[in-house]
């Protein structure tokens, strides 16, 4: 997979603690507190009519489900069946068409591969007339255009951003800064806790105008309708028309920050590896021997069903490549402690090996690690969608190509044997 240049540099590859996290982390994990029962009481708690009525203000009835259902806490296939239970929703609903945007963007990803990391085709420039390079300004919330800066530092603060705001954030990014999307969309996906890879680079090539059919811009009209006063962004480069927006988006060159000297913030630090605190030990087949498994791992941080010992799992030479904040390191291993005693650190060839160990396998597959689908007893989730089988070039076609939804929608894992709970040999 190639990589804008820049983002891994700034990574840290040496010990450290979570503890510099101080009240960021508590504030993160109060507001998206980690568990499977947390995770089923706010998708009950959904407001589909509200919802509809109000995404796309900053302030409004969204569900905020996006950690969970991008870490395996839920299925996306047993939001759905809750929902449809509850509410009654089909499919045209805009709740549910929301969701179908991640399934749709994990069939893309299925189809695509490592393509999707590169432009799908051309945007309004040429590859070469955008920097491969967040500008300062922008990585310390000091562009001086509100909506961007309150953007960023709500970005930081707490590992999450309402989505208008990330099309904004992204918007700015390319079509006014000249920056590469795909540069963009790897910082943003480091500091979220909800950073799926598949939604995150497909969206921001959604809004550069590479995966979709014209490039999305906005102005701050349009930010004053939908975001609080503080984030409102008068006079500023964004204060123009939409067709000169437009215009703007296919013209090269950066057009800076806004005039004057501004206060900023500091980036929270990417680590590429795991904090201190996180307790792991080399893998070792000889640990499984005899037992039926159940493999967690950052995309499967669901309840473990009864009768399995479970075993957490953590590619190095992944987050290597991908490095995180340290808030979502913090909330992904507090629920890796939680949920399985053991937990092994290693390559990705390293870990299969060892977990094929296990008398059986199950669990949940993710696209995130491929080396997960080699493992037999592992499975990737049903999106609750009864999805075209060909490959869908964009979401209109995907969901013209639907079928409804899927008959297992939200269906549990059925066990052919439900043994006593088991315990590791020490």
């Amino acid at each position: 997979m190639a990589h804008v240049p820049g983002l891994n540099a700034q990574s840290r590859q040496q010990p450290w603690s979570l503890r510099e996290c101080g009240a960021a982390l508590e504030q993160a994990l109060w507001a998206f507190e980690p568990g499977a029962a947390a995770a089923w009481s706010r998708l009950r708690a959904a407001r589909p009519g509200s919802y509809a009525r109000s995404r796309n203000h900053l302030e409004g009835a969204v569900t905020r489900l996006s950690p969970y259902l991008s870490h395996g806490y839920l299925e996306l296939a047993e939001a759905l069946r809750e929902l449809r239970r509850l509410h009654g929703l089909g499919l045209q609903h805009k709740l549910v068409q929301e969701l179908g945007w991640r399934a749709y963007f994990r069939h893309a990803w299925r189809h695509l591969g490592e393509r999707m990391f590169d432009s799908l085709h051309t945007g309004p420039l040429p590859e070469a007339a955008y920097a491969r390079a967040l500008p300062p300004d922008v990585r310390g919330a000091a562009t001086g255009v509100p909506a961007i800066d309150c953007s960023v530092r709500t970005l930081y603060a707490g590992g999450y951003l309402h989505n208008h705001a990330r099309m904004w954030l992204a918007s700015y990014l390319v079509h006014v800064r000249k920056v590469h999307w795909r540069c963009g969309a790897d910082w943003m996906w480091a500091h979220l806790l909800d950073g799926d890879l598949a939604s995150n680079h497909l969206s921001w090539q959604w809004v550069a105008g590479t995966g979709s059919s014209k490039p999305y811009v906005f102005n701050a009209s349009n930010v004053a309708r939908h975001a609080p006063p503080a984030w409102h962004s008068p006079g500023t480069v964004i204060d123009a028309s939409y067709e000169d927006l437009w215009a703007r988006a296919f013209r090269a060159g950066d057009a800076g920050p806004e005039p004057g000297r501004r206060a900023g913030v500091a980036e929270p630090a990417l680590h590429a590896s795991p904090p201190l605190e996180a307790v792991l030990c080399a893998p070792d087949a000889r640990r499984l021997d005899g037992l039926d498994v159940w493999v967690v791992h950052p995309w499967c941080l669901a309840d473990v069903p009864r009768g399995f010992a479970a075993v957490a799992v953590l590619d190095l030479d992944w987050h290597a490549r991908h490095p995180w904040s340290a808030l979502r390191w913090g909330w992904v291993l507090r629920r890796m402690h939680e949920l399985a005693p053991l937990r092994w650190a290693g390559s990705g060839a390293v870990l299969a090996e060892a977990l094929r160990g296990a008398r059986s396998l199950r669990g949940r597959a993710d696209p995130h690690l491929p080396w997960l689908r080699t493992l037999p007893g592992l499975t990737e989730p049903a999106s609750g969608f009864a999805e075209p089988a060909r490959h869908a070039p964009s979401f209109s076609a995907w969901w013209r190509g639907l079928r409804g939804f899927s008959a297992d929608a939200g269906c549990k894992l059925a066990f052919d044997f439900d043994p006593p709970k088991q315990e590791f040999p020490s």
